[in-house]
Protein backbone atom coordinates (compact mmCIF):
# COMPACT_ATOMS: atom_id res chain seq x y z
CA UNK A 1 0.00 0.00 0.00
CA UNK A 2 0.93 3.22 -0.84
CA UNK A 3 1.28 6.57 1.69
CA UNK A 4 -0.99 8.92 -0.29
CA UNK A 5 0.33 12.54 1.08
CA UNK A 6 -2.31 14.74 3.07
CA UNK A 7 -3.31 17.70 1.37
CA UNK A 8 -1.67 20.83 3.42
CA UNK A 9 -2.99 24.02 3.81
CA UNK A 10 -2.08 27.43 1.91
CA UNK A 11 0.58 29.36 3.90
CA UNK A 12 1.26 32.71 3.42
CA UNK A 13 4.00 33.91 2.08
CA UNK A 14 6.89 34.86 5.32
CA UNK A 15 6.48 38.63 5.82
CA UNK A 16 8.90 40.80 7.31
CA UNK A 17 7.23 42.50 11.22
CA UNK A 18 10.46 44.25 12.29
CA UNK A 19 14.03 45.14 11.50
CA UNK A 20 16.73 47.05 13.97
CA UNK A 21 19.07 48.68 13.10
CA UNK A 22 21.72 49.28 16.15
CA UNK A 23 25.81 50.70 16.86
CA UNK A 24 27.35 49.35 19.22
CA UNK A 25 30.03 50.68 21.51
CA UNK A 26 30.04 53.82 20.38
CA UNK A 27 33.30 55.72 22.24
CA UNK A 28 33.03 59.49 22.69
CA UNK A 29 35.32 61.62 24.66
CA UNK A 30 32.57 64.38 26.17
CA UNK A 31 32.96 67.10 28.08
CA UNK A 32 30.12 65.85 30.86
CA UNK A 33 29.60 65.96 34.47
CA UNK A 34 28.11 68.25 37.49
CA UNK A 35 31.18 68.66 39.53
CA UNK A 36 33.75 71.24 39.42
CA UNK A 37 36.52 68.63 38.61
CA UNK A 38 34.87 67.84 35.77
CA UNK A 39 34.43 70.86 33.72
CA UNK A 40 37.13 71.27 31.31
CA UNK A 41 38.30 67.96 30.68
CA UNK A 42 36.63 65.12 28.35
CA UNK A 43 35.31 61.75 29.88
CA UNK A 44 34.43 58.75 27.76
CA UNK A 45 30.95 57.85 26.55
CA UNK A 46 30.53 54.07 25.68
CA UNK A 47 26.77 54.66 23.69
CA UNK A 48 24.66 51.92 22.47
CA UNK A 49 22.04 52.38 20.27
CA UNK A 50 18.98 50.20 18.54
CA UNK A 51 16.69 51.33 15.94
CA UNK A 52 13.42 49.63 15.07
CA UNK A 53 12.09 50.02 11.71
CA UNK A 54 8.90 49.72 10.43
CA UNK A 55 7.90 47.15 8.14
CA UNK A 56 8.35 48.54 4.49
CA UNK A 57 7.62 45.66 2.86
CA UNK A 58 10.78 43.88 3.30
CA UNK A 59 13.51 45.19 0.72
CA UNK A 60 16.24 46.56 1.19
CA UNK A 61 18.04 47.49 -1.84
CA UNK A 62 18.58 51.11 -1.15
CA UNK A 63 20.03 53.27 1.93
CA UNK A 64 16.77 55.01 1.57
CA UNK A 65 15.05 51.79 2.51
CA UNK A 66 16.80 51.68 5.77
CA UNK A 67 18.11 53.63 8.79
CA UNK A 68 21.79 54.93 8.50
CA UNK A 69 23.42 53.80 11.23
CA UNK A 70 26.16 56.22 10.27
CA UNK A 71 23.85 59.15 10.60
CA UNK A 72 23.44 57.99 14.34
CA UNK A 73 27.43 57.89 14.66
CA UNK A 74 27.13 61.39 13.21
CA UNK A 75 24.25 62.40 16.00
CA UNK A 76 26.10 61.21 19.04
CA UNK A 77 28.93 62.96 17.66
CA UNK A 78 26.82 66.42 16.91
CA UNK A 79 26.28 66.33 20.55
CA UNK A 80 29.15 65.82 22.17
CA UNK A 81 30.66 68.59 20.44
CA UNK A 82 27.64 70.81 21.56
CA UNK A 83 29.94 72.09 24.96
CA UNK A 84 29.76 70.97 27.80
CA UNK A 85 27.01 68.48 29.21
CA UNK A 86 26.15 67.62 32.85
CA UNK A 87 24.41 64.65 32.45
CA UNK A 88 24.73 61.38 30.61
CA UNK A 89 20.45 61.51 30.68
CA UNK A 90 20.83 64.80 28.62
CA UNK A 91 23.18 62.93 26.05
CA UNK A 92 20.67 60.00 25.91
CA UNK A 93 17.81 62.34 25.36
CA UNK A 94 19.23 64.46 22.83
CA UNK A 95 20.44 61.30 21.15
CA UNK A 96 16.92 59.69 21.17
CA UNK A 97 15.33 62.28 19.88
CA UNK A 98 17.61 62.78 16.86
CA UNK A 99 17.48 58.85 16.02
CA UNK A 100 13.28 58.97 16.10
CA UNK A 101 13.94 62.04 13.76
CA UNK A 102 14.60 59.76 10.83
CA UNK A 103 10.79 58.96 9.19
CA UNK A 104 11.93 54.93 9.61
CA UNK A 105 12.11 54.58 13.02
CA UNK A 106 9.64 53.26 15.17
CA UNK A 107 11.13 52.74 18.83
CA UNK A 108 15.01 54.12 19.59
CA UNK A 109 16.52 52.36 22.60
CA UNK A 110 19.98 54.65 23.59
CA UNK A 111 22.07 53.47 26.33
CA UNK A 112 25.12 55.42 27.50
CA UNK A 113 27.96 54.29 29.97
CA UNK A 114 30.08 56.35 31.70
CA UNK A 115 33.18 54.02 32.71
CA UNK A 116 34.76 56.49 35.08
CA UNK A 117 32.04 57.66 36.94
CA UNK A 118 32.14 55.32 39.60
CA UNK A 119 35.83 53.76 39.36
CA UNK A 120 37.52 51.98 40.94
CA UNK A 121 34.21 50.71 42.41
CA UNK A 122 31.87 50.05 39.66
CA UNK A 123 32.84 48.85 35.67
CA UNK A 124 30.36 52.18 34.91
CA UNK A 125 27.49 54.11 35.58
CA UNK A 126 24.86 55.50 32.99
CA UNK A 127 21.36 55.65 31.66
CA UNK A 128 19.13 53.98 29.17
CA UNK A 129 16.52 55.41 27.48
CA UNK A 130 13.50 53.97 25.01
CA UNK A 131 11.38 56.34 22.89
CA UNK A 132 8.84 54.93 20.56
CA UNK A 133 5.98 56.54 18.14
Amino acid sequence: MTAVPLPRAKTQSPRLTRATIFARAIRLDVEIGIYGHEYGRVQPLVIDVEIEMAATGGSFEHIADTVNYEAVVAHARRIAAEGHLKLAETVAERLVHACLDDPLARKVRVRIEKPEALAPHAEAAGVELVLER
